[in-house]
């Protein structure tokens, strides 16, 4: 049991290792994009209606946003894909990618992607050793049997075994959440900094984006505060963590870092998830925790963004923005102090 922890590690850290290319790249262009349209007066440069716009810059830089977004749009499905290649080798890989790009479309974020690359993968593999086909006919087997059984099984295990579930867990923490608006407004901030900590775009991050954005219209506004905050703090926390404990990551956590960065200063919460899959139990938590902290602290200082904006370009429109800010570098700082000291050296960690 646990050689096969240890494999599934290694299976979890092929999938980063492909995918960390594909998130830099998403990454820089979207945020030149974003940084270069904030000098416009542009705070929203995704929204289709810049696609029209009379200035030929802020054109550009409204479709450089959608590349960027289209390239981290495939961060799921390559985390899948080459998790279930690392376990079974090029048979996986179109199970892989298929299945993820179906937890994407289900809204299951990255957990829902490791599992789609598991299941791709050991469904394969199954695949190949159980159905001995004739000499002849031996190599229908890895070209058809394999990508046509394993993408159908995979898909329809996602479908109806992990996406039901985690759809139905998403709608409850909607209502949950709804419900909770009239208590204590730091306490609805960290659980709601906590939510959106958790899964970095999947469906427990995602209820409390979704159900923070829907309150705006009521005029509540605490709820999008503490989730605008949250949505930023881990990927720059990870990113300060390698910057100032480079010893304690290889080279390609060292370039995640930088992205994650990046990522967190234009309000993406994904740059996070090549740490958080690479170490969940100890990152995760640590996330939870950080992300939490930082929403009940702006909250408490009285900081209040009526916006449903994250990134650096809407920090100051927020009511006593550098309490907001602060609150933010506190969550931020506490997440990467954290990782460092639970984190061995990258040379212990290459030895295991």
């Amino acid at each position: 049991m646990k050689n096969f922890f240890i494999d599934l590690k290694r299976h979890f850290l092929t999938g980063i290792s492909y995918m960390i290319p594909l998130v830099i790249a998403g990454a820089v262009i979207m945020g030149i994009a974003r940084i270069g349209s904030s000098f416009y007066g542009v705070v929203d440069i995704w929204d289709a209606s810049h696609a029209e716009s009379s200035h030929a810059l802020v054109k550009l830089f409204h479709t450089m946003d959608g590349i960027g977004g289209l390239a981290l749009g495939l961060m799921l499905p390559f985390i899948a894909g080459f998790i279930a290649f690392s376990i079974i080798d090029r048979p996986g890989i179109v199970p892989g990618f298929v299945a993820g790009l179906l937890a994407k479309n289900m809204n299951t974020g990255f957990l829902g992607a490791l599992a789609a690359g598991i299941l791709a993968g050991y469904t394969v593999k199954f695949i190949l050793e159980k159905m001995q086909l004739p000499d002849f006919a031996a190599g229908i087997t890895a070209i058809f049997l394999a990508p046509v059984l394993g993408t159908l099984v995979t898909c329809l295990l996602m479908q109806y075994v992990v996406g039901a579930p985690l759809a139905g867990i998403n709608r409850a923490l909607e209502l949950w959440l709804t419900s909770m608006t009239g208590t204590n407004k730091i306490v609805l901030a960290a659980i709601i900094g906590g939510m959106v900590g958790f899964d970095l775009g999947g469906p427990v991050n995602k209820a409390a984006v979704t159900t923070a954005m829907a309150l705006l219209t009521s005029g509540i506004t605490t709820p999008n505060t503490a989730a605008q905050v949250a949505i930023i703090v881990p990927p720059i926390g990870l990113g300060i963590a390698t910057l100032l404990s480079k010893k304690k990551y290889d080279e390609s956590m060292l370039e995640a870092g930088k992205s994650s960065i990046l990522m967190g200063l234009v309000g993406i919460s994904e740059g996070a998830i090549p740490f958080a899959i690479e170490s969940p139990l100890k990152v995760i938590p640590i996330n939870v925790i950080g992300s939490a902290l930082a929403s009940a602290l702006a909250v408490m200082f009285g900081a209040n963004n009526p916006a449903p904006i994250s990134g650096f370009y809407g920090w100051f429109t927020v009511e006593k923005w550098p309490l907001y800010v602060l609150s933010i570098f506190i969550g931020a700082f506490f997440i990467a102090f954290a990782n460092i000291l639970l984190r061995k050296p990258a040379q212990e960690l290459a030895a295991e």
